[in-house]
């Protein structure tokens, strides 16, 4: 294969591929919904995450000051 063969070919194949990406109207509207569709799945997602995190850390802190009253209230404080 020469160099005019390949660079022939290089191009069929370019021109193939951006025929082949055309989407019609409704294609491409569908390929917008799921991508934001997608969008709003990754933020909830992170938005769970978040208020899991949180709330760990809220029972942690409930938990450790549950547990210094306890140790206060067993050790003779009022």
């Amino acid at each position: 294969m020469n160099q005019a063969e390949r660079a022939e070919l290089v191009a069929d194949i370019a021109a193939a591929i951006k025929a082949s990406a055309v989407l019609s109207e409704e294609e491409a509207r569908w390929v917008r919904l799921a991508i934001e569709r997608q969008e709003q799945s990754i933020k909830l997602r992170q938005a769970i995450i978040e208020k899991t995190l949180s709330g760990l850390v809220w029972a942690a802190l409930i938990g450790l000051g549950y547990l210094l009253f306890d140790f206060a209230k067993n050790h003779g404080f009022k």
